[in-house]
């Protein structure tokens, strides 16, 4: 229970920390007033006045936030702070200090992920065969269980992925497997069949296949710290592109909204990977990292993506809405919001009753 405490504390707080960090150094950079720098929302509790900035920590710790001069509309400002007022910049550096915040999210991301593949490697799940279908095109040409797959038509292979990829790319045609049995290389030539197959989402598909699945055996590549650069990179933008489709399949029902997780199942989460040691930690930090940064991206009302959404609006109108306007979407982003707290909470909660009590569990 200690190690979950603690372990949540470290990944909100870091996260939410280097969020609001961001914009504060944008708006800073920018000569935007910045009047404070809260961890967490409502009642302050204690902190320190540092020039015009009040740097504290706030009652609930579920957030943050960066309180700007100007930020909000209604608020009057000084002929003479106009300079230094958020809402007087041009659209483009309002739009700096919003995507601040996810950037610097995003740059977290990429940082840990570089100290994980730089210190422990790049774990790749390795080309070992752990089953063959029956009556499949693998089990035809005589592949067996425990093959490990060296090539395919010439080209080497390094991970289970490149594996999958090159016969979905390739395996209209025959392909010929350079397969490692026993020490012996052995050649192999197999012919895809099209068959319906399941994606990660659940939906069915149309690929090619041969009939093998991976034995789940990983390996270690260790890498130079350029390349664990690159790696992270590879990885935080692979991981960004999943987590927004993720978003689009939720919306179109593809999947289930009983898989969203809030706080409790971060928690827990946080908990098991600590207790798996330190690279664990760190990479599970970085993907919840980038799983910020994607969620405040979405364009609702009170998120940043919102603001976003209403900058480029903005530009496009070459005025901004009217107060009443944006006060109604506040008002319709919040409930949003609030809504899908509750669901999340609701799922979280679901997911620690015991199952065999007569209630579903999700």
């Amino acid at each position: 229970m200690a190690t979950t405490i603690v372990s949540t504390v470290i990944v909100l707080g870091v996260l939410i920390f280097i969020h609001e960090l961001g914009h504060f150094l944008a708006a800073r950079k920018l000569g935007v007033t910045v009047l404070r720098f809260s961890l967490g929302f409502g009642p302050r509790l204690f902190g320190v006045q540092r020039g015009e900035t009040d740097y504290c920590l706030s009652a609930v710790p579920l957030g943050g936030y960066v309180k700007m001069l100007g930020e909000d509309p209604e608020e009057a400002v000084d002929d003479g702070d106009r300079a230094q007022s958020f809402a007087h910049q041009s659209v483009r550096k309002r739009l700096a200090i919003v995507l601040a915040g996810p950037l610097a999210n995003m740059v977290l991301g990429i940082v840990l992920f570089t100290v994980v593949f730089a210190v422990y490697g790049l774990p790749r799940l390795n080309t070992e065969i752990g089953t063959v279908t029956r009556d499949s095109p693998a089990e035809r040409a005589g592949l067996l269980p425990n093959d490990k797959v060296l090539e395919i038509n010439g080209r080497q292979l390094k991970a289970w992925d490149d594996l999958s990829e090159t016969i979905q790319r390739e395996g209209l045609e025959p392909l010929v497997l350079v397969v490692e049995r026993e020490g012996q290389r052995l050649h192999f030539r197999v012919t895809p069949e099209v068959r319906e197959v399941k994606n990660i989402f659940g939906e069915t598909i149309q690929r090619p296949v041969i009939g093998i699945t991976a034995s789940g055996s990983f390996e270690v590549e260790k890498v130079s710290p350029f390349m664990a650069v690159v790696y992270s990179m590879k990885q935080t933008w692979s991981l960004t592109k999943l987590f927004f489709l993720t978003v689009v399949k939720l919306i179109q029902r593809v999947l289930p909204m009983e898989t969203l997780g809030g706080p409790i199942l971060i928690a827990q989460m946080a908990g098991q990977q600590a207790q798996e040691g330190l690279m664990n930690f760190l990479h599970f930090m970085g993907l919840i990292s980038i799983n910020l940064a994607v969620l405040n991206l979405l364009p609702i009302p009170v998120l940043d993506g919102g603001h976003v959404f209403f900058l480029l609006l903005e530009a496009v109108r070459r005025r901004p809405l009217s107060l009443r306007q944006l006060e109604m979407a506040q008002k319709v982003g919040m409930a949003v919001l609030i809504a899908l707290m509750v669901f999340v909470f609701y799922n979280d909660i679901m997911r620690l009753i015991p199952t065999g009590l007569g209630v579903p569990a999700p």
